[in-house]
């Protein structure tokens, strides 16, 4: 047995509201540089619907993650190293920018500068890559207003796998968010797909990173990655991904989409697993039996014996006391109620989600029943056989039976819990119903219902003697100007001195600043207000006073 620590993820999707606040803030955060402008590490897809880029979940197309082969190993979907080797210098299977979207903005400078006449100027859509004028046709998001609509559901790859009747029926059962980052998967596919040896897992953390210096664009790990949350850099030809805020995580803070989620439904916390059977549990040959392998992995901090193999692995005395106080641990293990996205691609994600169970909820009370009666919400669930198989086509390989048992002890959560807050004597049946006792229940309740910052973000910081091993300058993104843009000083590749990814953030906020346009100031000396973020004086913001100097 060997105890590694992983930084994991777990996301309440009955609390998402879709509002994209993650999305923005991360997109501030990381990919706020030229050549990133499509990409969202994080973003909300809406379900049903293609997700983004569109139709990745379509491995027949993509040739994302691991397959088994009849002698029970793993290969790649995308094919082995002689593959690989016979096809390096040709283009990978990938999406297209239209896969994804063509990034625009729009010219804003033709409201500002137009002369006055009889018709309202109009500031038309530019394309971010092109500077062309252009027509908005798909976008990260667009699902927002197709979701559960016939114009997108006959493409919906989940869908495609369930009957005629359900996908004619499903518009009128359900719609819910779904918010996706990179998994940082146990047995990422992508890092296995990489030539070059640039995508590594640290094994500190477990958190997925991308060495800038080491990537030669092949663009492998886009084929490799099914989640399809590899993205390629355009203007660098560099391969970035989400990083899970690692500067945040170093130093026990959050991830900024964590941090900002306004449903508070992300959880943060360390699991312990024993990584000489990662392989095993990716490799079992019925993909229904993925999930309790995967659980199988995670491993008891409380246990004696694990707790003293993690300390002869060198894991600090504070990360065993993280990964005993762990929400992850208690929602993955303890209550069985979060759920791994696509268990069947075999990379072992690491970033799981509890299933939504209000569309039940509504279904029942649309009915005229009681919402939360147990009897009657028990018996919606296992009758709403559409949810079931299209949740169970996301999160369980096509199993609906694990589905079933985390809505039944979510349901039987909410109709415990309203008894207790009327003053009512709650029934211990419904807990035992669904294998709980009452204050199991009511330990769920706290960390779903009203967790405070502190136990939903239980995240150790790094130590001293790992620092060296985590250096910022080593990991996943570059910053302008630095070596992944083209070479720090006079000789190219980190020739100059090394700079925080940090700074990154500040030149990029000085170039929006004073630029309309990613190529430069549409109108010299004029300031972006769209962008200007309050702070500072930029030139040609305020008018100079009598000195010559901006008031």
């Amino acid at each position: 047995m060997k105890v590694m620590a992983q930084m994991s993820m777990v996301m309440n999707l009955d609390k998402c509201i879709g509002c994209h606040t993650c999305s923005v803030t991360c997109k501030q955060a990381w990919t706020n540089r030229s050549g990133t402008e499509y990409v969202w590490f994080n973003n909300v897809e809406t379900r049903p619907g293609l997700g983004y880029p569109r139709t990745y979940q379509d491995q027949d197309e993509w040739h994302g993650g691991w397959v088994r082969t009849k002698r029970g190993r793993l290969k790649l979907r995308a094919g082995g190293r002689l593959k690989k080797l016979a096809t390096i210098f040709a283009s990978p299977k990938m999406p297209s920018i239209q896969d994804y979207y063509e990034p625009w903005t729009y010219e804003y400078d033709m409201l500002l500068s137009a002369p006055q006449g009889a018709h309202t100027p109009v500031a038309r859509p530019r394309s971010l890559l092109t500077g062309k004028d252009m027509k908005i046709e798909w976008s990260a998001n667009w699902d927002d207003d197709l979701a559960g609509s016939t114009a997108t559901m006959q493409d919906d790859p989940v869908l495609k796998h369930m009957s005629e009747h359900v996908a004619e029926e499903l518009e009128q059962t359900f719609m819910f968010y779904l918010p996706r980052i990179c998994e940082h998967c146990l047995n990422p596919a992508c890092v296995a797909s990489c030539p070059s040896g640039a995508m590594y897992k640290r094994a500190e953390d477990g958190i997925v990173l991308v060495d800038q210096e080491a990537c030669r664009g092949w663009r492998q790990c886009v084929t490799g990655c099914p989640y399809k949350k590899v993205y390629f850099n355009h203007k660098t030809g560099k391969a970035e991904k989400c990083t899970l805020c690692y500067p945040r995580i170093e130093v026990g803070l959050p991830t900024v989409c964590s941090e900002t989620c306004v449903g508070r439904l992300r959880y943060l916390g360390l699991v312990l697993y024993d990584a000489d059977r990662v392989t095993e549990a990716a490799s079992v040959e019925d993909e229904h039996e993925l999930l309790a392998a995967q659980r199988s992995l995670f491993l008891d901090p409380h246990d004696p014996e694990v707790v003293a193999a993690a300390r002869r692995e060198g894991i600090p005395e504070d990360w065993i006391d993280a990964a005993q106080a762990s929400p992850i641990w208690k929602l993955i293990s303890d209550y069985e109620v979060a759920l791994p996205l696509h268990p069947e691609y075999r990379t072992l994600p690491m970033v799981w989600y509890i299933p939504p169970l209000s569309p039940v909820v509504d279904v029942v009370a649309s009915s005229g029943n009681d919402g939360e009666d147990p009897r009657t919400l028990f018996a919606a669930i296992s009758r709403l056989r559409i949810p079931l198989e299209y949740l169970a086509g996301l999160f369980t390989a096509g199993d609906t039976r694990p589905v079933e048992r985390v809505l039944r002890r979510l349901a039987a959560m909410r109709s415990y819990m309203r008894d207790v807050n009327l003053g009512n004597t709650p029934d211990e049946a419904t807990a035992s119903a669904v294998g709980m006792t009452g204050p199991q229940v009511e330990e769920m309740y706290r960390l779903l219902a009203i967790a405070k910052y502190d136990d939903r973000y239980v995240i150790p910081t790094a130590h001293a003697e790992q620092a060296r091993d985590l250096e910022e300058i080593a990991c996943s993104l570059d910053y302008e100007g630095g070596p992944g843009m083209g070479g720090a000083g006079p000789l190219g590749e980190s020739s100059g001195p090394p700079v925080p990814v940090a700074v990154e953030n500040f030149h990029a906020l000085s170039s929006r600043q004073t630029a309309d346009s990613p190529n430069g100031p549409s109108t010299p000396g004029r300031v972006n207000l769209l962008n200007w973020d309050g702070n500072g004086r930029p030139d040609g913001l305020f008018p100079p006073d009598d000195e010559g100097k901006t008031s």
